[in-house]
């Protein structure tokens, strides 16, 4: 039945059926050969498998990025970014990378983060004179950023998937996202240090006080979000409704550019991205109740610890792996599918559960910007209007830089653990 499941997924996927379909017809296919088990288990677990409190936080963490998307977040980050770092050498491409980290705080989503920050930076970087190839490269390396800095829906996911603590997730997330950050920013001084020389002009000390207070609003989402959960007030689930409240506040009293149309427009986005995100969970349940009933996570683990004499090996194995597995699967049905395989493998080697779900989204946000299917790639080439194939060779140094930062991130656990160890005294 074991094959049955994976070379039917595999086939419906290689012939382009999507994936939470391709999970659902293979799941069937399984239990036809089987012959034993009644289909009508695949409708339960359909139910089953999105019938959880934990969550109904992905919808309104979707809902709240969205309202601060279109409630005039971007333009006030990228403003106080630029008022911070845009008088140094390169320091456009600087305030790319730290607005998007900012923004990442608040959208949960690298194409998002992409879409939102790469619409206002790649146009100025070019008009700078910064290589249209670069500017895209850069957009799409810190547009991925947007599923490491929490709240990050891939850590919601994790942390349903694997019963890990969402709140301790969040915290994790925060140095290894702001250590590719810095080091996407050092990439961009060697590639720009004897290019445009047009610099911004610094910024007025009362100024850049003034642009901080103008986005002090969205900057302080992510803390609520954070303080709240930590210090017991709400949930994880909670938190997320709290910050759509706190999205439409922002929105429409502070920045006072969020009106129905907009609001409509939001909430129309979020409803499609839950709805693809809810299917492919429901479609997933199926494939993991039969991959659990088959021993397949027992007998992998059985392989790796033959091949792997300690975990730092396995965890090197699984780096590969992933940054395999995220060239051609997205984020979001590559954990969906990866998860109940590789958890419990992870536990045999006394791997912490927080790290290794970090190091997981931390692969997969590599295959974001990783040909051929980078999802923020597509979207910094449709703003930039450059082919794909020309960003190819203009990622690979961003590529290598987001990969030094996860080998860091694999063999120093605790530059993942220390924030959530620090909340947790």
């Amino acid at each position: 039945m074991s094959l049955i499941l994976f070379a039917s997924f595999f086939v419906l996927v290689l012939i382009g059926v999507p994936v939470a379909f391709s999970l659902g017809l293979s799941s069937i296919a399984a239990l036809l050969y089987q012959g034993q088990i009644p289909l009508i288990v695949s409708v339960q677990r359909l139910f089953t498998g999105t019938d959880s409190f934990p969550l109904m936080a992905i919808p309104f963490f979707m809902m709240a990025g969205a309202l601060m998307n279109t409630g005039g977040i971007s333009r006030r980050l990228v403003d106080f970014a630029s008022a911070v770092v845009g008088h140094k050498t390169g320091g456009l491409a600087y305030v790319t990378a730290m607005a998007s980290m900012l923004f990442a705080a608040v959208s949960g989503s690298g194409a998002a983060t992409t879409a939102a920050i790469g619409g206002m930076m790649i146009p100025a970087l070019i008009k700078k004179g910064y290589g249209k190839e670069f500017a895209s490269a850069l957009q799409a390396s810190s547009g991925s950023l947007g599923v490491v800095i929490p709240p990050s829906i891939p850590f919601v996911l994790f942390g349903f998937m694997s019963g890990v603590s969402i709140a301790e997730l969040f915290l994790a997330g925060i140095v290894p996202g702001v250590l590719i950050a810095v080091l996407l920013m050092v990439v961009s001084y060697f590639m720009v240090k004897n290019g445009p020389s047009t610099l911004e002009e610094r910024v007025p000390f009362k100024e850049m006080v003034r642009r901080f207070f103008a986005a002090l609003p969205a900057l302080l989402m992510p803390a609520i979000i954070l303080g709240g959960i930590f210090s017991g007030q709400f949930t994880p689930t909670e938190a997320a409704v709290i910050a759509v409240v706190y999205g439409f506040i922002v929105g429409i009293f502070v920045y006072r550019e969020l009106n129905l149309a907009n609001i409509m427009e939001a909430m129309k986005d979020a409803v499609i991205s839950n709805a693809v995100v809810l299917m492919l969970l429901a479609f997933a349940s199926t494939f993991s109740w039969i991959m659990a009933s088959e021993l397949i996570p027992q007998k992998i683990a059985a392989l790796m610890s033959s091949i792997a004499p300690n975990q730092f090996i396995f965890l090197l194995l699984v780096t590969v792996f992933l940054l395999i597995i995220g060239t051609f699967l997205e984020t979001t049905p590559a954990l969906i599918l990866l998860v109940p395989i590789l958890v419990p493998v992870a536990q045999t080697f006394d791997v912490n559960l927080v790290h290794f779900g970090v190091l997981m989204v931390v692969n997969l946000a590599i295959g974001m910007v990783t040909p051929p299917l980078g999802i923020t790639l597509f979207v910094a080439s449709n703003i930039s209007k450059v082919p794909l194939a020309n960003l190819f060779r203009a990622i690979v140094p961003f590529i290598l830089c987001m990969i030094a930062a996860l080998l860091v991130l694999t063999f120093v656990p605790q530059i993942s653990l220390f924030v959530p160890e620090l909340f947790s005294k």
